[in-house]
């Protein structure tokens, strides 16, 4: 089935919402969570696949359009894998799921706690570099005569990624991105 919610007791599947939304909604999907430069024409297909033969409800079917839609720039990559990613992404919130862990992470971390922080694409990689890089700068209020350091810093200002031998043992990890940060003593 093509559902991709990470509770299935919860929420819409990918299924239901494909079978509502509309070519913009869809294109806004795919080109802000899957970073994908054809979201329009993957989208017009799956309007006009719902149009002609009803609503698409299998991960095949989807992918099978896709494919058909688009042809993939990298070899051994499948075209739908970033039509797949924005809508996983987007049935779950993930993006704003990070966010609120990210934001709770500081008020659960004692001073000298680190941070650590593995993500798998760049836009979960960007908002950890700006959750990071917001609670690392120095607070500058002209009514105290001195900066005050944020309630984390950074830790490494690069990112770590794995080693070849790590993407050769585990083909899953080679977009992996680890960032760490670590609090200071000043409260959040």
């Amino acid at each position: 089935p093509l559902d991709m919610r990470m509770d299935t007791t919860r929420g819409e599947s990918v299924a239901d919402w494909l079978a509502t939304a509309t070519v913009d909604q869809i294109t806004e999907v795919i080109r802000d969570y899957g970073e994908e430069r054809f979201a329009f024409q993957i989208a017009k297909a799956i309007a006009a696949r719902r149009q002609e033969r009803g609503a698409i409800s299998s991960t095949a079917e989807l992918a099978q359009l896709v494919a058909d839609t688009v042809k993939t720039r990298e070899p051994g990559q499948n075209p739908a894998t970033r039509t797949f990613q924005a809508f996983r992404i987007f049935i779950n919130a993930e993006l704003e799921e990070l966010e609120q862990a990210l934001e709770a992470s500081l008020r659960v971390m004692r001073p000298g706690g680190r941070l650590v922080v593995i993500s798998f694409h760049s836009l979960e990689d960007r908002i950890v570099k700006q959750f990071i890089a917001r609670h690392s700068k120095e607070v500058v209020d002209r009514r105290v005569p001195f900066a005050q350091p944020k309630a984390m810093r950074l830790q490494s200002l690069e990112r770590i990624k794995p080693s070849d031998a790590e993407v050769a043992a585990n083909p899953r990890a080679r977009s992996a991105i680890m960032r760490v940060a670590q609090r200071t003593e000043v409260p959040a």
